[in-house]
């Protein structure tokens, strides 16, 4: 009867799984480049300017303000307690 070496087998199989992992992902990056050129192709982004009247963003500012100052008012309001 031969002698097996179980660490040599042991090494053998995790090169061979390492191996077969590695290639899969190398396969999957390529594959899912394809796929995003596929579809910049078929579906482009287009950007739709916003435009914003000065009204609204006044109004944006000041409720920013509000909730700065809410959360100011909180954390002093828990320091204090």
């Amino acid at each position: 009867m031969e002698e097996i070496n179980l660490v040599s087998e042991g090494f053998k199989f995790m090169i061979l799984g390492m191996g077969t992992v590695f290639l899969f992902l190398i396969l999957m990056i390529f594959v899912l480049n394809l796929q995003a050129k596929i579809i910049q192709k078929f579906f482009p982004q287009t950007n739709i300017p916003h435009k914003k009247d000065d009204s609204s963003s006044k109004k944006d500012l000041d409720e920013e303000k509000r909730v700065v100052a809410a959360i100011t008012g909180a954390i002093m309001a828990v320091k204090k307690g």
